[in-house]
């Protein structure tokens, strides 16, 4: 390593302390001694570490490549780990440029059936914080990008100072300098984002990348984020010390969207310095595998999923959501947008085909397009044989870099009294063709509005809808193979003004490792009675729906809990027919062992316990898509419901009591509605089998069969 002069050393530190307060003020971009800067680092990058002393090296790599996926129009819900390999590595280095990686241990966990395989320099790390000519996914995904600190890229990417910080501690506490970069041009295939260098001898510390649109060798691509961080080893060299990569594809399945992740993270470790390495050992690929007997020799401790770190699930962990946000920052949105065409799309794969006591057969579909400037468009239509009529919506949005999106939209489509679905789509058209066993409760809705989404602190979306619909029952229209279908509710026909406002938090660890979810929902509705003005009246109404799980070693707890209320004013008449605002619950989701919607009233709150435990399943074997595993999941539950004592609100028909749902129970609901039951989830976590014993006023057993809960948004 040079050594400085005390005065050459100090002319340096003003030189860039004065850039750094320059760029405090304003970013200024090509500034003196910022390409002051950025050349001595392009030189240094040049020497390849020949005047160091560092002859070549060998360390270790651990790290974790884990496949994730998410479903459906605007991916609702949080991506799911579907497979994930851990690794360790011998990493080999010689100088000048000379690399080698060896996998020594390689296990998997599949969670979802797939065939999925890597590109290989996924499967290892970047050594030399890349070569000036950038590639990655093996030259497939991105190929001949000019290093930002490279000859060709002095030419090609403009630089700015942006910040300075310290790291390490006491004597060995270093200054970073924070060197922005962006694209002279940004429609070429380039790089976005930020180095940041030790300004005494201009070293790579850590490298914070994104890429433009143009970069992108396959279309599919969405985004590519690589953070690489060095740190000082031997006092004397800026080696890896960890890195993430992480990659978004987007694609669709029956023209149904469906994207794509992988993340990778690694952890760099036990140097060993000038070794006399061979040059023999450098021939051949870079990244190699040892044979399959050192693999299965290789030594674990614990469970694959039990080391991930506790934000994989996530989109994208915060450190990699700052390098897209700051690449949206320095470059034009569009130059990392990625293009889109009309395309076919759908809210879920129901959207496609469905069965239901009002529609019958219905089959549907949409298309979608996105324009520039975040603008796009959606249409969507479905057709009922049996009721003979056609349901659709048509929307329009401007969606910002920082994810506020204003929509407009008008429908005639239906809508569903439940807080919560109690099947999924999918089961509920076989059960209801087949067994007349319906588990919606559907009205119409003609409406016209405006919508605005946001985020907001701590994980949570919001979504704001303002409306004006015209509110109508429907009719029974199709036939069963067997059974005969329950009556639809006896909605309103109404027009009213509807404001709603949505919270959604997606599944994601807090504090103690407990993983929460929420949805809530606040709306209000003025009705406005066009032949009798006094009868004019209005709702408030509330629902909340909170998941938490937490994992004790092999073991789960999971809680579920629902409130939801209405508060109808009306001052003027007694009776007010708003049976689609109140409260319905009944069913193996809301209260298993008990009828479906058979519990009806303007308040209620509902609590599920429910503790999981492995158990054994036969496993065999699904080709390459890989191996069903020998374990499923028990779990044993609790659940209550607590009703208010409802006795006013909704039409009250001659002779008395309550009938929102006519064939169903009548009258006002007890108070205390408690049930117990059982389930097998099978492995992969796809199917759950309930059996619940509803405990008190009218309750039974029951029977269920459905896909797991968490894969219904998108079916």
């Amino acid at each position: 390593m040079p050594v400085f002069s005390a005065a050459r050393r100090a002319a340096c530190w003003l030189l860039v302390f004065m850039g750094v307060a320059t760029a405090a003020q304003g970013q200024t971009w090509n500034d003196s001694v910022t390409l002051a800067l950025v050349n001595r680092a392009v030189a240094r990058r040049a020497q390849q570490l020949a005047d160091t002393g560092l002859v070549d090296y060998r360390a270790t790599a651990h790290g974790y490549v884990t496949f994730l996926a998410q479903l459906g129009e605007g991916f609702p819900t949080p991506p799911k780990i579907i497979k994930s390999d851990e690794l360790e590595l011998e990493v080999y280095w010689h100088a000048p440029n000379q690399s080698k990686q060896r996998i020594v241990g390689r296990r998997d966990t599949l969670l979802l059936p797939t065939d999925i395989a890597y590109h290989r320099d996924h499967l290892g790390i970047v050594q030399g914080n890349f070569a000036n000519s950038i590639r990655i996914g093996e030259g497939d995904e991105v190929r001949d990008v000019p290093h930002p600190l490279s000859a060709v890229g002095m030419q090609v990417y403009d630089y700015a100072l942006a910040d300075s910080f310290a790291i390490g501690s006491g004597a060995r506490r270093i200054r970073v300098y924070e060197v922005k970069v962006r694209p002279k041009d940004d429609r070429q295939p380039r790089v976005v984002g930020a180095v940041y260098l030790d300004p005494e001898n201009a070293e790579v510390v850590r490298m914070t990348l994104s890429f433009t649109r143009a970069a992108f060798l396959d279309d599919a691509l969405e985004e590519l984020s690589v953070i690489l961080e060095n740190r000082l080893v031997g006092g004397r060299f800026w080696l890896p010390s960890s890195q993430r990569i992480e990659i978004k594809r987007k694609g669709e399945w029956l023209d149904y969207p469906i994207r794509g992740i992988i993340q990778g993270r690694w952890e760099v470790s036990d140097y060993h310095f000038n070794l006399g390495l061979t040059p023999g050992l450098f021939t051949g690929p870079e990244i190699v595998q040892a044979p399959p007997e050192q693999l299965r020799s290789y030594v674990w401790t614990g469970r694959i999923l039990d080391s991930l770190p506790p934000d994989v699930t996530a989109v994208s962990d915060p450190d990699i959501q700052r390098v897209q946000a700051e690449a949206r920052r320095l470059v034009q949105a569009r130059a990392l947008e990625r293009a889109s065409g009309l395309r076919l799309s759908a809210r879920n794969i129901s959207d496609f085909v469905r069965f239901n006591r009002v529609e019958g057969l219905a089959l549907g579909g949409g298309i979608a397009r996105t324009f520039g400037g975040g603008i796009s468009t959606n249409v969507r239509s479905r057709y009922g044989f049996e009721d003979g009529q056609a349901k659709g919506a048509i929307q329009f949005a401007s969606t910002k870099p920082n994810g506020v999106s204003l929509r407009v939209f008008g429908s005639r489509d239906f809508r569903d009294v439940g807080d919560v679905a109690e099947r999924s789509t999918p089961v509920n058209s076989l059960a209801a063709q087949e067994f007349a066993s319906d588990y919606t409760d559907p009205y119409l809705v003609r409406a016209g509005g405006l919508g605005l989404d946001f985020p907001l602190v701590a994980s949570l979306q919001a979504r704001l809808t303002g409306s004006y619909e015209h509110q109508s029952p429907l009719s029974v229209n199709a036939t069963p193979i067997t059974g005969t279908f329950l009556p639809t509710i006896l909605a309103s026909d109404r027009h009213l003004t509807r404001i709603a406002l949505e919270l959604d938090r997606p599944a994601k660890s807090t504090f103690l490792g407990i993983e929460l979810t929420l949805h809530a929902e606040l709306r209000s509705t003025i009705l406005a009675s066009r032949e009798r003005p006094e009868d004019a009246a209005s709702t408030y109404r509330g629902a909340a729906q909170m998941r938490l799980e937490r994992p004790f070693g092999r073991f789960r707890l999971a809680t579920a809990t629902t409130v939801a209320g209405v508060d109808i004013r009306n001052d003027d008449s007694p009776v007010v027919d708003m049976t689609q605002e109140l409260v319905y619950v009944g069913g193996p989701v809301s209260a298993p062992g008990y009828p479906f919607h058979s519990i009806v009233t303007d308040a209620v709150a509902t609590e599920h316990i429910e503790w999981r435990a492995p158990v054994p399943f036969i496993p065999f074997s699904l080709g390459r898509f890989g191996r069903v595993p020998s374990q499923g999941t028990l779990a044993l539950y609790g659940h209550a419901v607590f009703a208010n004592q409802f006795t006013q609100g909704i039409v009250i028909p001659p002779g008395g009591g309550v009938i929102p749902n006519p064939g169903r129970p009548t009258g006002s609901p007890d108070s205390f509605y408690p049930s117990v039951g059982a389930a097998y989830i099978l492995p992969f976590d796809i199917v759950r089998i309930d059996v619940a014993r509803g405990l008190a006023h009218g309750g039974r057993w029951t029977f269920n069969i459905d896909v797991s809960r968490e894969f219904w948004p998108i079916l």
